[in-house]
């Protein structure tokens, strides 16, 4: 424990973790038990999941729409031209463009939290796979930033819409909301993409897919969750 600041401490000191996963309601119940941070804290799910990275038939990854949304300001941009461009525009797109936009993000500029392409701009925006690809944020059909209905897409990640993809241990990190959010809310969001997820495990999966997971806070100690 030494190793994590003095809020940390002493959240465990006010309510230590539970040893055994709790039911999702309970598990919520115990992050509010938590100090808060002077900031709206984000609420976190962790999945450890029995999946082998290195296989392409075991990858996790995709998109899926939070019921209940995820209380933050989505920063979308659009590469797209012309009848696209307007729409990805009038839906609140922060940026949009073709080889202008390329071009700043191929230069280093990341302020954004979603890429989203028209199947016609690939092409060209495969060349920023070395730039958007460590960054989790290069468009693919599969996560749905891939799309001729730019303009749904924009709406659709705004409104709490969330790329996923397990990192490099097998692990699944997703955000479900933020503390200011009601319980029943947080609950929603939660049965909802872990319910997703449980019904979509890859094909090539063997054994147990799903060997635990976990909630916490930004600012807070992790708790075990049955889902």
């Amino acid at each position: 424990m030494s190793g994590h600041g003095k809020r940390y401490r002493s959240s465990l000191e006010a309510q230590p973790v539970p040893g055994a996963p709790l039911p999702i309601p309970q598990a919520v119940a115990v992050l509010r038990k938590y100090k808060p941070a002077k900031f709206d804290e984000t609420v976190e799910l962790s999945m450890r999941l029995g999946i082998d990275p290195k296989q392409a038939d075991q990858l996790v990854r995709g998109s899926f729409s939070m019921p209940r949304g995820l209380g933050k300001t989505v920063r979308v941009i659009v590469f797209a031209g012309d009848a696209a461009a307007k729409e990805a525009r009038d839906a609140g797109a922060l940026e949009v463009g073709g080889d202008d936009l390329i071009k700043k993000v191929a230069e280093g500029w990341l302020d954004f939290d979603v890429a989203v392409a028209h199947p016609e701009m690939m092409a060209k925006v495969g060349r920023l796979g070395k730039v958007l690809g460590p960054q989790g944020k290069m468009p693919s059909p599969k996560s749905g930033t891939v799309t001729p209905k730019v303009g749904e897409a924009v709406k659709a990640f705004q409104a709490g819409k969330i790329e996923y993809r397990n990192d490099d241990s097998g692990n699944l990190h997703v955000p479900v909301g933020k503390r200011s959010f009601p319980d029943d809310a947080l609950v929603e969001n939660l049965k909802a993409f872990s319910g997703h997820i449980l019904a979509n495990r890859p094909a090539g999966v063997k054994g147990t897919f799903l060997h635990g997971a976990a909630i916490s806070l930004t600012m807070s100690p992790s708790v075990k969750v049955v889902l």
